[in-house]
């Protein structure tokens, strides 16, 4: 049975799509079977792993939301054999509107998934950068979410906001869900204050802080233009070299049972650490 993890963060630009694609691609590399759900309207996931907007238009996430499709008939392969990927393109903005009115409109995308659960050891969901149904799917969808977080001032902009919205989800929708982990992104090691920040947030969110720090790296940035993951691109570069790091932590945690709960708390409150996570 497939373990479902979640990448959010309500932030845009914080590396949510590039550790979408690449800790997708990563676990594949490790022999895992995965497919990567893209439920952001922008679709820089799908266009991420090579499939161009054009080539999704008869079947993708916007079809199995709305049950035009099945999850099965709107993936596609990828150029490694053990990622397969439900794209997505602008039709999904239509869906925060369709959704709205439909019958059980929370757990269609977990719907979608239980039915291809026993294909794939993991699923993982590049979500769009808001809390609407969208995010709302994904959440209930999901066994964990994982989340990136910029190395830098603002990095905990939002995140309280998220934690928020996955303790309601967790007591009234979906009682498994539990945070995963968080990934700390964009690291500058010649940044005095990426330095302070990985600290801060080591002492604040203590173990479910992921070791693999992603940095800052030119790789990273280039792979998305040709349409492959950092593994592909430049398998020996320091970005590939981490998130292999994060995929093998991935695979340890989710050996063990998490034990640590989401609590709502107020947003002013979470970075003083009275959000449980």
């Amino acid at each position: 049975m497939a373990k479902t993890i979640c990448i959010a963060n309500q932030k845009g630009g914080v590396g949510k799509t590039t550790t979408s694609v690449n800790l997708s691609s990563a676990l594949a590399t490790l022999g895992k079977r995965v497919l990567l759900v893209d439920m952001d309207p922008q679709g820089n996931a799908s266009s991420g792993l090579g499939i161009k907007r054009f080539e999704s238009q008869d079947a993708n996430s916007y079809h199995v939301l709305i049950g035009e499709k099945t999850l099965t008939e709107a993936t596609q392969n990828t150029s490694n054999p053990n990622l397969k990927i439900s794209t997505a393109n602008p039709d999904l903005v239509g869906a925060e509107i369709e959704l709205v009115d439909m019958p059980q409109r929370e757990y269609r995308l977990k719907q979608a998934i239980a039915s291809v659960a026993d294909q794939y050891d993991y699923v993982l969901i590049d979500c769009p950068p808001s809390l609407g149904l969208l995010t709302l799917n994904a959440l209930n969808a999901a066994d964990s979410f994982l989340v990136p977080l910029q190395c830098e001032y603002y990095a905990l902009e939002g995140l309280s906001q998220l934690l928020n919205t996955a303790g309601l989800i967790k007591k009234n929708l979906n009682p498994q869900l539990h945070i995963e982990g968080i990934v700390l992104t964009m690291f500058d090691m010649r940044n005095n204050l990426s330095h302070q920040v990985v600290t801060e947030i080591k002492n604040h969110f203590g173990e479910k802080v992921f070791n693999a720090i992603i940095p800052r790296n030119v790789r990273l940035s280039e792979a998305p233009s040709h349409g492959q993951s950092i593994l592909e691109y430049d398998s020996k570069s320091v970005g590939a070299i981490r998130y292999l790091e994060l995929a093998r932590e991935v695979v340890a945690r989710t050996e063990v049972k998490p034990s640590a709960e989401i609590a709502p708390a107020a947003e002013q409150n979470a970075y003083q650490g009275e959000v449980n996570v």
